[in-house]
């Protein structure tokens, strides 16, 4: 269907497909031009030199926008870099990113932050962003990013167990941040000295300890105590809070869906990992499955589920964080936790639907329209005329195997192998470049670095 459209920047008029855009899915034709969305109606005739495809029987998203990724670069680049999980990224429908601070070294000043940045301007494949790293003693410096508020995507602080000194307990820190940052403050939480008491308490007990134990050292009063604790900041100083990976139940009645998204000023996501598998999956895929915070017991997915549906959880991410095989097959004490997810997280997502458990608008809403709207990205993640052409054209009676050959991220291996989605990835615009279409590849433009609209 896309023979011979790769070949530098194009104009492309997507005929005769189905358009999943704003709770509605309309037949629709779509123009393409300069890098933007020109033109969207039933029926789209023009005299510019455009490459038309026939979307007939396929669905046109608006290109997913992933929160909270760790791409590795710099510094732990045996995992990952930032152009092979781009490319990951781009093959599954996400064609936005932003990425976390914890690399090596941590971003802990303005310097290190706009190093990525470069990395990122010559490399990925997707548009990008990066969260300014925060810890114990470099506060002023955080606050710098303030003048940087339309150009960075947030600041992150990670208020449980981290490495690298990233762990902020300060409350003075903490509390300066939050009532100086005119920025969007994301949170990792989980309350350190809880999970320091389970793991010696266990470690006691047993002895050696296995995967299965992850939820029972994090667990759910650990990550309720955290969120609590961050809200009360963020309600004292009215900052902008957005808290990272729920997954638990009892953290859900920490959060309303009584106002409308764009005026919410503690937002929560969750993963697709928390959404998809249950404490039920360490006896099959023991390390595979280990992350922070833990995947838990199947009451905590249903809880999600719920929540996600009902909005008070406002958008989905997937935390992905690719470590080596030989990384997670040490024993359960000293494997790394993370999970490389970002290549399927929309065929995650797809095969739900499938499944009648969430529908296809919906999807879109989580992925794309409530991630833009919750960090205020300009011109992007909606198919409106004038945003940029990011874009993902799927087939929904398509199929796709998750099989080792054909990951693109570094680390090679996947906790979904074997799995079959009932539906795939056709096509991706990025910026409207067609980096990706029929598993080929134009590599020619690279990504953006994402805008934002705060006051």
């Amino acid at each position: 269907m896309f023979k011979g459209y790769f070949i530098g920047m194009q104009n492309y008029l997507l005929k005769n497909i189905s358009v999943v855009n704003e709770g509605k899915i309309i037949a629709s034709d779509v123009l393409i031009k300069n890098g933007r969305i020109e033109k969207v109606a039933s029926l789209i005739e023009t005299k510019d030199q455009v490459s038309e495809i026939d979307g007939s029987g396929q669905y046109l998203l608006p290109g997913a926008i992933d929160d909270q990724v760790h791409f590795r670069e710099p510094g732990l680049t045996h995992k990952a870099t930032i152009y092979t999980e781009s490319k990951a990224a781009v093959a599954g429908g996400v064609t936005s990113f932003m990425e976390m601070p914890n690399t090596v070294p941590p971003v802990f000043t303005q310097q290190l932050l706009e190093d990525k940045y470069d990395i990122a301007s010559r490399t990925s494949l997707a548009n990008y962003s990066f969260f300014m790293g925060t810890s114990n003693d470099n506060t002023e410096e955080v606050l710098r990013t303030n003048e940087k508020k339309n150009d960075v995507c947030g600041v992150k602080i990670f208020m449980g167990s981290s490495t690298g000194g990233l762990l902020v307990n300060n409350p003075l820190s903490l509390d300066k941040i939050f009532s100086e940052s005119e920025l969007l403050i994301a949170t990792h939480c989980e309350d350190e000295n809880i999970i320091r008491s389970n793991f010696e308490s266990l470690k006691k007990q047993k002895g050696i300890l296995e995967p299965s134990d992850h939820p029972v050292i994090r667990n759910e009063e650990a990550c309720f105590e955290s969120s609590f604790y961050a809200i009360q900041f963020a309600k004292k100083h009215n900052s902008r809070l957005h808290i990272l990976h729920i997954s638990t139940a009892r953290e859900l009645q920490l959060f309303g869906n009584m106002v409308p998204l764009k005026d919410k000023r503690i937002t929560a996501e969750v993963c697709v990992h928390h959404l998809h598998f249950t404490a039920d999956d360490y006896a099959r895929l023991g390390n595979l499955i280990k992350c922070n915070p833990a995947i838990k017991a199947s009451h905590n997915k249903e809880a999600l589920w719920e929540a996600l549906l009902d909005d008070r959880l406002d958008l989905i991410a997937t935390d992905h964080a690719p470590h080596t095989w030989e990384e997670k097959n040490e024993p359960y004490e000293k494997a790394h936790a993370g999970l490389p997810l970002v290549q399927h997280s929309l065929l995650m997502m797809l095969d739900y639907a499938n499944q009648g458990r969430i529908t296809v608008e919906k999807v879109v809403e989580k992925m794309s329209h409530a991630v833009a709207d919750a960090f205020q990205i300009k011109d992007r993640g909606y198919i409106r005329e004038g945003y940029h052409a990011d874009l993902v054209m799927v087939n929904l009676n398509g199929e796709t195997k998750v099989s080792k050959d054909d990951l693109l991220f570094k680390c090679g291996w996947s906790p979904l192998e074997g799995k079959i989605f009932p539906a795939s990835i056709s096509a991706t615009f990025v910026n409207g470049n067609m980096v990706y279409g029929n598993k080929g590849w134009n590599e020619s433009n690279k990504g953006q670095r994402l805008k934002f609209e705060r006051n």
